[in-house]
């Protein structure tokens, strides 16, 4: 699923939006704090977004596309496995070390209970659809892989749980060990026996 381009206040709208997301989770929102943010008027918000749920939806969809855009394909042949598992640890890395912030997904994974059911419903498919990347690169294992099969659910958790403690903590660490371990797991898989 790929969300329609948003340009001008809407796409502005939706970077303010995801922002204080990542800071803060869905309560962190409020159409007039955006509006004022943008420098429109609330009910201008209202017309490009007519809910917050509206709003929540398409700032989880457009960051899962951008998300998996940044990954590139999951079964190039001209990659290898390590190499796909690398650039999903540098997408995580990127928002934890880089920008200090979690993932969005992370953040409204935590709330899912809580969220309106469209927004909740995206959340469900942008981990469906990072896990459903982290298994097709990891299908495409090179032959003489040996060992136990890698699991996307271990490496997606993995990445998700070290970005929470690297935050919580204000210790960086947590996510660059969980990397570091994570890919010497693939590498010791094509390590000769």
């Amino acid at each position: 699923m790929t969300t329609p381009p948003y340009m001008g206040k809407a796409d502005e709208i939706l970077d303010a939006a995801e922002r204080r997301m990542r800071c803060g989770g869905f309560d962190a929102v409020s159409f007039r704090d955006l509006a004022a943010e943008v420098g429109i008027k609330s009910a201008s918000v209202h017309y490009y977004f007519p809910q917050k749920a509206d709003l929540g939806e398409a700032v989880v969809n457009r960051y899962a596309d951008r998300f998996l855009k940044t990954l590139g394909p999951p079964d190039d042949p001209g990659d290898t496995v390590e190499a796909r598992i690398a650039r999903l640890c540098a997408a995580y890395r990127s928002a934890v070390i880089d920008d200090g912030r979690i993932c969005l997904c992370c953040v409204l994974g935590g709330e899912a209970l809580d969220l309106p059911p469209p927004v909740s419903a995206a959340i469900g498919r942008a981990f469906a659809r990072i896990l459903d990347w982290t298994a097709r690169a990891l299908k495409a294992d090179e032959p003489g892989s040996h060992g136990p099969p890698l699991s996307a659910t271990h490496i997606v958790a993995s990445l998700q749980g070290a970005m929470i403690l690297a935050i919580a903590t204000k210790q960086p660490g947590h996510f660059t060990d969980t990397e570091k371990h994570l890919m010497r797991m693939v590498r010791s898989r094509r390590a000769d026996g």
